[in-house]
This record gives structure tokens, sequence and C-alpha cells, in this order.
């Protein structure tokens, strides 16, 4: 830790939990304290010290372009010398809503919210509007969020009634979600026999368990299995949406949403997220509709210009090209590296999305995720850290490649995991 950072944090600690503001941030899984970081440019991040790293984090996934991105920024400068915030509707939030649904293969409708937590709040909520239904299926090992109705684990089985997953949840409100398993169609198949189901809410890359794919045929069985049941499907592509390509997941998997939600890319990153769908159930949010969902800086002006600056850039496809030869470059070698060293070790990659487990040699679902040695994942980070290379401090989230990322940086990279890895095992 250097030394302004450690100075930082002293600060913090006294006046936020944990001295940070979001978990994420912090470094216990791995070690240590975080770093905190001054600026950033391209693919790299620069600490309170100057020190540079190569950055795969990437503001955990919202800096497709890289950081501080040139037609990103002057937008962002631009809005911002008009005013803030207005609370009340811009030609802005016009433009990004006809750009999403022009992309979006579901959203024939969208409403701006500003995070991806209150878009999964709000298509929950919709969904149950329009199926006159309560119980939601969710997949263990997917993140959706912090909403109270998210934040549940299954209990003995995955065919077991959620119980809460942090204190402050009641049981009245975990009882309505139920758990299912991660690329398994019969878990879910069991739950909507059991009961009426509002939803089907699935992450269709997991990528907040480390990076794991569905399975061949997973998703379109989803799709087949909510239309057989009455239920609506949710995509979240909080993470995939317009990274795997201009049609995110479901354009790369070739399966299509009832409601998706949507964030990251789509603020540039500013604070910004969204939901859609099909016309005839986004018609029943307020003021259309009697389902309520409101919020004072939906649709930020700022958020809105970064939002369409950066969704503008990636109409240039050669982006889409270059981060998934860049991710699979990435994932390619960290494997030989892995295999050279004797280290049992799997990577999973798609597009520019990638994560190495440690101690496993395959990571396919929620029980063989969990089984990852996450001890020696700590010792890899902290001497990645070192090097100059920037990871999640944690094996359960994803390795973001940018458009910045060139051959030169997957290389110093790969050179310095060889090292890392040897010492660290």
């Amino acid at each position: 830790m250097t030394e302004k950072s450690k100075a930082l944090f002293s600060r913090a600690a006294c006046l936020m939990p944990g001295g940070v503001n979001s978990p994420v941030r912090a470094f216990k899984a791995v070690g240590g304290n975080p770093l905190f970081i001054d600026r950033a440019d391209g693919c790299k991040i620069y600490d309170a010290d100057g020190n540079a790293y190569i950055d795969y984090v990437s503001s955990w996934g919202p800096m497709i372009l890289g950081h501080n991105n040139a037609a990103v920024r002057e937008a962002v400068l631009g809005a911002a010398s008009k005013g803030l915030s207005f609370g009340a509707p811009t030609e802005a939030e016009v433009k990004l809503a006809e750009k999403i649904v022009s992309l979006s293969p579901c959203a024939e409708m969208v409403r701006m919210v500003n995070s991806g937590t209150e878009a999964v709040m709000s298509a929950l909520r919709l969904a149950r509007a329009y199926t006159g239904r309560s119980k939601i299926i969710k997949f263990e090992g997917c993140y959706h969020g912090h909403a109270d109705s998210m934040l549940v684990k299954a209990g003995s089985g995955a065919l077991t009634a959620g119980v809460p997953d942090s204190l402050g949840v009641s049981n009245s409100v975990a009882v309505e979600t139920l758990t299912a398993s991660y690329n398994d169609l019969a878990s879910a198949e069991a739950l909507l026999k059991s009961c009426d189901v509002a939803c089907v809410i699935v992450e269709p890359v997991a990528a907040n368990m480390g990076v794991v794919l569905p399975r061949e045929g997973f998703l379109s069985g989803l799709r087949a299995l909510c239309d057989a049941y009455g239920a609506l499907l949710i995509i979240d592509e909080v993470i995939t949406g317009f990274r795997l390509g201009s049609g995110g997941a479901q354009e790369y998997y070739g399966v299509k949403a009832d409601l998706a939600t949507y964030g990251k890319i789509i603020g540039g990153g500013m604070p910004v997220g969204a939901y859609g769908g099909r016309k005839e159930i986004m018609e029943l949010v307020a003021p259309s509709g009697p389902v309520y969902q409101a919020g004072t800086l939906s649709g930020n002006p700022v958020a809105m210009a970064a939002g369409l600056a950066q969704l503008n850039a990636l109409e240039n496809q050669d982006v889409y090209s270059h981060i998934g030869r860049m991710g699979a470059k990435l994932a390619a070698g960290l494997a030989a590296i892995a295999k050279r060293q004797g280290l049992k070790a799997c990577v999973n990659q798609v597009g520019s999305l990638a994560c190495l487990f440690m101690g496993i040699e395959s990571a396919d679902d929620y029980e063989s995720v969990k089984k990852a040695d996450t001890g020696l994942y700590a010792r890899y980070f902290r001497e990645m850290l070192a090097a100059g290379v920037y990871l999640a401090p944690s094996q359960f989230e994803a390795m973001f490649v940018s458009y910045s990322h060139s051959e030169a940086d997957i290389d110093e990279t790969l050179n310095k995991a060889e090292q890392a890895l040897k010492r660290a095992a």
C-alpha cells in the first residue's frame, strides 16, 4: 500500500464503513487495504502516489473504450457547461433512449434510472404487476444488485425457498425469492412447476462469480420454460449489455428477453441504469400505468451525454473485434502459463470478459466455482499489484479488457503473470 493511500485509508476508515463506499473496493478477500486512485487514462490507472497500473477492473465494466476517452470526456464537459441537473426532461435522454431501443433486441421502451440495482428492482416490480404473481426465480451465484429480494441464497438445496443473505432482509421478502442452479434447467423447471412465478431473472454470463458461461441451450431453454409457464424472462445485461456486442448477450446468444436491465456502459462511467422491454409491459410504468417508479436524477443530462457518446463510439465495430481478440489472447496466455507451471486452474472467457480460476479445472456453476483456491488467488493478486497490474480484489470477479488495451499491454500482463504465479504458488 502506498504512503498516500495508507494515509487516506486511515482517514476513510473513521468516516465510512470499512473505509469504502462499496464493499467490492475493499481488499478483505486478498489482504491489505485498497489503493486510492488519483487519475486514469487509456488502460492505465494511477494511485495517489503516482504509481501506474495496467487496469483490468475498468471501473467494474463501464470503461469499455478505456479511461478518459476523449469523445466521452468532451460530451460530459459540454453537458456540464449547460448545468448539472434540471429535474425536467432534456433532449439528451430522448437521444439515449432512441439509441438503446435501436440496439436492444427486446426494448421497445426504456426507463432511465441511476444504477443497475434500481433497474433490477424496478423490473421485478413491473414483472409482478404484469403477471399478477409474486414469486421470482434467481440463480445461485448470479448478482443483481442489493435490493432486498435479490440478497437471497439457496437454503439446503436449489429447490428450497430463499433465506436472507444479509442482515436487514426480512423473511417475508426472502420467501418470495426462489433460487435455482445456474446452468441447470431442471432446477428452474421444478420451481416453475411448484408455484406461479412472475419472472425468472438471470445474468446471461454469470460475471459475479468470476466468469461462468451459459451452457449451450441454457438461455434458450429458460426462454422456452418462461413461455410454457407464463413467467417473464428478465435478462440482466448490466455487465454484458453493449459489451458482448451492440445487442449485448441477447444478440450474442440469440435469445430475447421480455425485460432487460442495463447499466455500466450506458453511462460511460457516470452513475446510470435503465430497464426496458415490450411496450405492453413498459406502459404499466407510471405515469402511463399504475406501477410507480421515480427518480429525481434519472435521465441526468451529464450522464445521458456520456452514455450517448460512448454508445455512438461503439458503432465502430472494430471495438468489439479488438477487445474480443485481446480477451482471447489474455485468456489463452493465462491458461498456457498455468499449464506450464503445473497449476490446477481454468480460464473462462467470452469477448472482453475473462477470469482465471485457481485450484479448479472447470467452472460452470456455483458449486464448482466455490471450490476455487482463494488463498492462491490472494497471493497472485498481491504479486500482480506489486508488478503494476490491477486486478479485481476477489477471485469471484471478472477481468475487463478495454479498447485501450494493446497487444503490448497484454504481453506485458502475461509476462508479469508468469512471474507472479511462480511466486504465489
